[in-house]
């Protein structure tokens, strides 16, 4: 009996940490000549957060205090960093390490997801 109850109590540990999100493309919409971010998600290690961009928007050249992993969820996004440009598109990931200088260009309105992965 004493191991059921020990089994019960790391099962309900393991859901208390798990954390699920069904469908990311309906947390963030694209609004008309805007850039707009939400975070969706902040757990052990990472922080998630949604961005939105009109055609033609973009964050200009910034660093980050942390790694982060970039994947477009719609659209089609121009990403420069480390003196390389590259098409983000869906399907695309890419990984920018601590403090390397970094934009994000909208070639047409689109949505991603940035994961910052804390220390």
């Amino acid at each position: 009996m004493m191991s059921e109850q020990t089994n019960n109590a790391n099962e309900t540990q393991q859901a208390e940490v798990m954390e699920f999100i069904n469908d990311l493309h309906p947390l963030v919409e694209v609004q008309p000549e805007a850039t707009v971010s939400r975070t969706v998600m902040q757990v052990e290690g990472a922080n998630v957060v949604l961005f939105s961009f009109d055609k033609g928007q973009e964050l200009s050249e910034h660093t980050a205090a942390m790694p982060v992993l970039v994947q477009c969820l719609e659209g089609h996004l121009k990403v420069t960093g480390g003196g390389k440009t590259v098409d983000l598109v869906p399907g695309g990931i890419l990984h920018f390490p601590t403090r390397l200088p970094h934009a994000v260009y909208a070639a047409e309105a689109s949505k991603m997801m940035l994961i910052m992965m804390r220390h």
